[in-house]
């Protein structure tokens, strides 16, 4: 067996359904799909010539597997299955129905008449890298020198942000507190995301807005189970379901969490606590650590105004980053939450967004959550609605910027908007 690395696409017909149909094949084809990216949309990549009918968005996911077969034989597989699908492999940039690509095979450097391995452009393209990087952000391209996949995405004038969905079963929260306390709303909240486009779902079951009253691991873990037991009979299988991310600083909860099989653990308290760093160091799954001086949020402790909030986050992550790599935590696998609103004040929060992009010489993957927050309370009211639009139009300057998650409260406005934002970014 040897670790190989796929790209999925589709953008003809049932377009989700295509991709569980390709990854059901690979399955009987000698693969053995291990890890699932999460599913992108992108604008197709299109001839100048091309009719414009052919200009339908992709999705687009990554596939980590081990495979039996030589790459020539899984090739011939690829061709059946795509074939077997409808694909017209006449007409090179038309519709498809499914496109899949061997991106990576081991270690190896092929290059025959009919493979090149590393996949020629990997590097260049956002819709390739950007699932890459949600499972190997660390790994690098074989006959590419020693840049990191993230590396080569932040090289490129386009990258594909994810889309971090909240939902907060909690009766205090400060935009949508209450709005999820009974189980079919929040599942009802999650189901219209996950059609909207959201790749990952992040559930809160501890309000941290400033004067919020803290609540036991006990009572958090009570609010967090139903839901998460509902979600693992939802969509336990199916290979194209949103990724799941439990927002807490309550390391008994997080390892709970983590048995139940999330993806991610949202630690709103930076990964500091010694238990939380403890099994970050044993855990293979993601972990984002938010800056921040005080849980819940207090707006009487903030950072020094009298100097640059962007070296003071810098100064903390260098920090940070010297202690989790000693207790042997795998920095690919942390993600930097700059934490807005979070011992900032307004001003110093809107700085930081506006040069969000000051932190990818860290090497970390970045996570922005800004949404409905009060930096905008200058500018927007207090209407949900308006600080919807001003939270999308500060998401797409983030996207411009190459943020790697965006943490949102309406995804449906935010893919939409980001839709229309990436079919006119340059590519």
């Amino acid at each position: 067996m040897i670790r190989v690395y796929l790209g999925l696409g589709s953008n003809l017909g049932d377009r989700k359904e295509n991709l569980r149909n390709a990854i059901e094949a690979l399955g009987n084809c000698s693969v053995d799909v291990l890890r699932v990216s999460p599913v992108i949309e992108t604008p197709a990549l299109l001839p100048d010539d091309a009719p414009w009918e052919w200009n339908q968005p992709f999705l687009n996911l990554a596939l980590e597997c081990d495979v039996a077969c030589t790459p020539e034989a899984l090739l011939t597989s690829i061709h059946t299955i795509q074939n077997n699908m409808g694909r017209d492999s006449s007409r090179r940039w038309s519709p498809r129905p499914v496109d899949i690509d061997i991106l990576l095979w081991g270690n190896e450097i092929i290059q025959t008449d009919t493979l090149t391995i590393p996949h020629r452009d990997m590097h260049l393209r956002h819709f390739v890298l950007t699932p890459m990087i949600a499972l190997v952000p660390g790994m690098t391209i074989p006959g590419r020198g020693d840049h990191t996949l993230l590396q080569w995405s932040r090289q490129l004038t386009h990258h594909i942000p994810l889309w971090m969905g909240i939902i907060n079963v909690t009766p205090d929260s400060f935009s949508d507190g209450g709005k999820h306390q009974h189980l079919d709303d929040a599942l009802a909240s999650i189901e219209a995301m996950t059609n909207a486009g959201c790749s990952i779902l992040d559930l809160g079951a501890e309000s941290t807005r400033p004067g919020a009253d803290t609540i036991g691991a006990d009572a958090e873990w009570e609010r967090l189970q139903p839901l998460l037991d509902a979600l693992h009979s939802r969509y336990q299988s199916d290979d194209l379901r949103p990724k799941i991310s439990i927002d807490t600083r309550n390391p008994s909860v997080a390892e709970k969490a983590l048995c139940a099989g999330v993806d991610f653990i949202n630690d709103v308290s930076g990964l500091s606590d010694p238990a939380m760093i403890s099994l970050a160091a044993q855990s293979d799954c993601d972990w984002i650590a938010m800056h921040s001086l005080s849980v819940p949020a207090d707006s009487s402790v903030v950072m020094d105004t009298g100097k640059d909030p962007i070296e003071q986050l810098q100064q903390w992550l260098h920090e940070k980053s010297e202690l989790w790599s000693k207790t042997g935590i795998d920095l690919s696998r942390v993600i930097f939450d700059p934490g807005i609103g979070f011992g900032k004040n307004p001003l110093q929060s809107l700085k930081i967004l506006q040069r969000a992009d000051a932190f990818h010489e860290s090497g970390f993957r970045l996570l922005v959550g800004h949404s409905r927050k009060s930096f905008m309370k200058s500018f927007a009211g207090s209407d949900v609605h308006e600080r919807d639009m001003v939270t999308v139009g500060a998401a797409m300057q983030l996207c411009q910027q190459g943020v790697d998650i965006i943490r949102v409260h309406n995804i449906a406005d935010h893919i939409c908007a980001y839709r229309g934002w990436a079919h006119l970014s340059e590519r």
